[in-house]
């Protein structure tokens, strides 16, 4: 696993045989994080990486300047994974939750600027996790959401989708929680 840019870039890891996770490929990434780049400046940013697997997504997010990334990911293997490699970079800014995503949602209280969540693909509860995210307190208006997917999926009619992105066979659903608007000004 390598980091694309930032900080951290052309860094190398040895991603340990026993992970189960579908890491995001590199093109892929490098992709969605141009499109997020245009859309948001990361520096300065409060991230929240869901499904993390092997923390690519999380480490990219910090070596681009986030100066907090929380990873929540369940699997033993892949959260001890994603902890030494943020010992060995030495930063501060990565936290890992080894814990189950859904429990999670239903349980935070603290809005982030991006909520990235790259779920597996065959999670029975799949076509669910965009708006339990959009219903959780992870966002707040002008939070960004991206949700990686396959392309038997399409997100597009809930509310805030922005955009789709497609690298390869690897789908990202972009949205943007919109502002509220206040309807009690009258003329």
């Amino acid at each position: 696993m390598r980091i694309i840019r930032g900080k951290y870039g052309r860094r190398r890891f040895d991603v340990p045989r026993n992970i189960t996770a579908r890491p995001t490929t590199d093109f892929a990434r490098e992709n969605i994080f141009n499109v997020i780049e245009n859309l948001r400046d990361i520096e300065g940013t409060r991230v929240l990486d869901l499904f993390a697997g092997t923390g690519a997504v999380s480490l990219e997010f910090l070596s681009r300047g986030a100066s907090e990334v929380t990873a929540v990911e369940m699997a033993q293997v892949q959260a001890r994974f994603i902890i030494s490699v943020g010992e060995t970079l030495g930063d501060d800014n990565l936290h890992v939750i080894k814990g189950d995503v859904f429990r999670f949602l239903a349980n935070a209280r603290r809005p982030y600027d991006i909520v990235f969540a790259d779920p597996p693909y065959d999670h029975p509860r799949f076509a669910e996790i965009p708006e339990l995210i959009m219903d959780s307190g992870v966002v707040a208006p002008g939070t960004l959401v991206i949700i990686e997917h396959g392309k038997s999926h399409s997100f597009s009619r809930l509310p805030g989708f922005d955009q789709h992105r497609a690298y390869g066979s690897v789908n990202f659903s972009i949205f943007e929680i919109p502002e509220p608007t206040d309807n009690s000004y009258k003329k």
